[in-house]
């Protein structure tokens, strides 16, 4: 990703709209299809999410789920379809949308400060004429003090390790004040401590209101830290809350029998006790 690539997906601020009422979805994909060279990736793609969830999208490798998110933001072109946040189109409330990327799409040798990254997530309150101020600078500051990295505030990006550096884009996000939150594996490659880190601060934004949309890969921890699950290959096999669509007979469908992971879901979904115990630091 470029320099300017970075500053352009670092999202922006939250509006002061107070989130709507419940009858209207947070997120309402319907009949998405995204196609590459002319081959598809997504297919009729249906997903409506009504209210405040930590949602989980889990899939085989190449089953799109990276580029649903893009498809959901208008990063990618969509072939068919359309996506509303809160019954509008996306373009109308991208104030009120954040977005975390994967850690390998960023060049983190780009001459910026950890501060300066998590700045970012202001921009869209400021526009782009206006330059941040010790309010933002001040909001910038208490979101890397929630990652536990206010330390850090001047060390450049790509002298972190990479847990720290997925905080410093948690942080950013923070910084948004979104009602929305779309992560792309913010868990991938992380430690323990850094994971337990994240985890609490998406459970916090769900009990505050927001639904944060996570692509995962671990199935292990998905009963224990998910409360709503989208099985996807391609096409969407099953969502709803975990406890109902997150079985092996659904994995069977999503996974096409891949003995090794299904082993290990069937695991988390009849002793989630014991997956707990394991993550635990």
């Amino acid at each position: 990703m470029t320099g300017n690539l970075l500053v352009r997906l670092s999202g922006v601020m939250s509006s002061t709209v107070p989130p709507p009422a419940s009858s209207v979805p947070y997120l309402d994909v319907h009949d998405v299809t995204v196609a590459y060279h002319r081959k598809p990736v997504l297919w009729d793609i249906d997903l409506t999410i009504p209210e405040p969830r930590l949602v989980a999208v889990v899939g085989p490798n190449g089953a799109g789920k990276s580029t649903l998110i893009k498809a959901v933001l208008g990063l990618v072109p969509l072939a068919s379809g359309q996506v509303r946040v809160f019954g509008r189109p996306v373009s109308a409330e991208r104030r009120r949308i954040g977005y975390v990327p994967q850690r390998e799409t960023v060049d983190w040798d780009f001459p910026v400060s950890v501060l300066d990254v998590v700045l970012m997530g202001t921009y869209g309150r400021l526009g782009w004429f206006r330059r941040p101020g010790a309010r933002e600078r001040a909001c910038a500051r208490a979101c890397l003090a929630r990652v536990g990295l206010q330390d850090l505030a001047a060390r450049q990006i790509g002298q972190l390790s990479g847990g720290q550096q997925q905080r410093t884009f948690l942080a950013r996000a923070l910084a948004q004040q979104a009602d929305v939150y779309f992560m792309d594996e913010p868990l991938a490659g992380v430690d323990a401590a850094t994971e337990k880190v994240i985890i609490s601060l998406l459970k916090e934004l769900r009990d505050q209101g927001k639904l944060v949309v996570v692509v995962h890969h671990d199935l292990r921890t998905v009963p224990q830290y998910f409360d709503h699950v989208v099985l996807l290959n391609m096409r969407v096999v099953a969502s709803g809350p975990t406890e109902k669509v997150f079985t092996p007979e659904n994995l069977r469908r999503t996974y096409g029998g891949r003995l090794s992971i299904l082993e290990a879901a069937a695991e988390a979904v009849q002793h989630p006790e014991r997956t707990r115990g394991e993550r635990a630091p």
